[in-house]
Formats: structure tokens, sequence, C-alpha cells
């Protein structure tokens, strides 16, 4: 898949600025606050339909605005030309038009676009808590099937529903309430188990593309384990529950289950989130991501975009040039807030100031002037 074109429309600080992109890796350079990380939130928009920064959809309307506009020409690896138009609208009525058909359901557009994202942020993915590796394997089963999507919208369906009426008993279990919870307890188990059988098989594939990435990157043989065995899953999540009943009632919460899991990442046997330094930690979230995007390349027969934004600032001379040889095959972007390193040699170069387009370089042509 390539991304030739993007265009935005009160997206951010963009009033109105069009990128026309290498199918090989493009630098989009520039200041800080000009608009860098805004065009990699508008490319992961169109994947995820959210923000990598966390932030609620009406934020990316530009001040003053009720809705932004994304437009994207895309060309998939079988030769189709799809267009993508999505609009994000400040009160929530987002639509999204696939070559001029609007799609019934803005969530259809998942698996149209994929991007793969790593921003300066990423680093939490192995510094924070649970919820970010939790965050981190849904992404990456949505991307490689779109239908689990659906999965994981409905395991926070059933958690949220299920917490309300733990709430509502206020610590109390009659047989009223217990055989509605037992209902939804059927409904946590079927979703839940199948949620966690997902990511183990999702970490068991990531871990040799893991290895492989961060070894290549650091410059040196090293042990990585990636661990997901969450308590509740040798038992089963029925027995699990069953035993943690009277604590939920006492609590008015689920203690136990898909929810509350954390996906366990070791670097030479120490747990990275509290033994590794700003480099290694660095590394290893990138090397995540990098796995990730491999293994979506060999599961979808498809690379996804790759969007390294700002990923070379904190890495040393050496892991930027090993970072940048494992590059895999596809379309690259990379964004920066100084000029590159000579081994980057981007087949396209954008200049940013101010969320416009000032110069546009290709190969070893001249600089030019955006039109």
């Amino acid at each position: 898949m390539v991304i030739h074109r993007i265009e935005l429309t009160n997206f951010r600080i963009y009033e109105s600025a069009s990128f026309e992109l290498s199918s090989g890796i493009t630098a989009v350079v520039g200041n800080n606050a000009q608009g860098k990380t805004s065009l990699a939130e508008a490319m992961s928009w169109l994947a995820t339909l959210r923000s990598f920064r966390g932030v609620p959809n009406d934020v990316l309307v530009r001040a003053g605005c009720d809705s932004a506009w994304l437009r994207a020409e895309i060309t998939r690896d079988d030769g189709r030309e799809v267009l993508v138009e999505a609009e994000i609208n400040r009160a929530g009525r987002n639509r999204v038009l696939v070559n001029r058909q609007r799609l019934q359901r803005v969530r259809d557009l998942l698996g149209v676009v994929r991007t793969t994202v790593f921003a300066p942020n990423e680093l939490s993915l192995v510094q924070e808590g649970p919820d970010v590796r939790r965050d981190f394997m849904d992404d990456a089963l949505t991307a490689l099937s779109p239908s689990y999507d659906r999965v994981r919208q409905e395991l926070e369906r059933v958690v949220r529903q299920r917490n309300v009426l733990l709430r509502q008993m206020g610590g109390r279990l009659t047989p009223d309430t217990e055989t509605t919870l037992d209902v939804w307890d059927d409904k946590f188990v079927q979703v839940g188990t199948q949620v966690g059988d997902a990511r183990a098989r999702l970490v068991a594939q990531l871990g040799p593309f893991v290895l492989e990435a961060y070894e290549t990157i650091a410059g040196e043989a090293t042990r990585i384990d990636l661990v997901y065995e969450p308590g509740w899953r040798a038992p089963g999540l029925a027995a699990a529950l069953a035993a943690a009943r009277t604590e939920d009632v006492r609590r008015g919460v689920a203690p136990v289950g898909p929810h509350r899991d954390d996906l366990e990442v070791s670097l030479k046997g120490m747990p990275i989130r509290s033994t590794g330094s700003q480099g290694e930690s660095r590394t290893m979230a990138l090397a995540l991501w990098l796995a990730v995007h491999r293994l979506v390349t060999d599961k979808v027969g498809e690379a996804p975009l790759l969007v390294l934004d700002d990923a070379l600032s904190e890495l040393d001379p050496l892991r930027v040039a090993a970072l940048l040889s494992y590059l895999p095959p596809g379309q690259v972007i990379i964004t920066a807030a100084h000029d590159l390193p000579a081994a980057a040699r981007p087949d396209t170069e954008i200049l940013l100031h101010a969320g416009a387009v000032v110069q546009v370089t290709r190969g070893d042509t001249e600089p030019r002037e955006a039109p």
C-alpha cells in the first residue's frame, strides 16, 4: 500500500495543505510546532480512527472550525486505486467516503488504510502501566484483522455493564442480582477468553521479530522475553471469576480478566520497565512496533505505511544508522526537526513551516519551492 497524496483541511494547525509522498522514503523536516507530528497523526487516524496522542477527536479540528477533512489517494499492492475522504466533526458526526461511496459505519474504514506509527510518546509502551501494553496488543490485533475491533469493543461494553451491576449491588448479593451477574459472567467469559487467546497468539508470533529488530538496532546479541500469562488463563476465566466473586461484589469492580492484563517485557532476564536505560527502553519500543509492522506485512501480504515521528533524535549515531539500514521495504515517512543523517537518503524531502509546505526536494534534484 502506498499513499501518494494526502490533503489536510482544518486539521490541527493546518488550514489547507497537500503532501505528495514518495513510494520509498519521504522526510518531513521543520522546527518544532510546525505540523510534523500533526501530519503523522492524520495518517494514523485514517488507519485507527483515533489520535495516537490519546486526545479526543474534536481536538483534531482546527480552532474556530466545525470539521476537519482528510483526503488520501492510495494505490494497493494489487494495483487498485483507492480514494479515502474523511470528515472529523467536532460534534462527533464523522463520516467517511471510499471511492466517493459513503461508508454506513465509520469503523468500516479499518483495514482500508494501514499505518505503523512510532512517536516520541511510544516510550510509554515499556515504561508506563499495563493499559498502554494492552492497547499495544489490541491495536496490533486490529491491524492484523479489523474484525478484532468488534471483539475489543464488546469486551469494553461487557466489563462496563458488569461493573455497573456490581456497583448497584452495594456489596450485597441477592438471588435476583446473582442471576443477572451469572448472565454477565457468561458474556464476560466468552469474549474475555477470545481476547486472551488472541493476545497469546500475537505475543508468540511477535517474539522472533522483536528480537531481530532489537539486536539489529542495538548492535548486539541479547535475550528478550515477552510474557503474556495472566493468572486467569490457567484455570480459565469462568473459574477465576467464580473464585473472585465475593471480592467483586465487595469492591464493585472486576479485578480479574483481560481488561487488567499486562504484557511483561524483559531484557537480559530483567524487566525493562524498572531496569532499562533510556536508550534500551527506546530501542525496545522501536523493536516492538517494527515487529508489529513486519508481522502485519507477512500476514496481510501488504506493507503498512511506516511513520517514524522524531524517532531518530534520541538515538545515538550507531543506532540511527542501524535503524535506517533495518527499515523494511515499503513506504516510510520520517519526521525530524533538523537535517536527517546522510544514511537516511530520502527520495523526497519536504520542508514545513507553520503548517505549510515551503520546499520540496526530490532525490538528487535541486530544491524547489512548493506551489
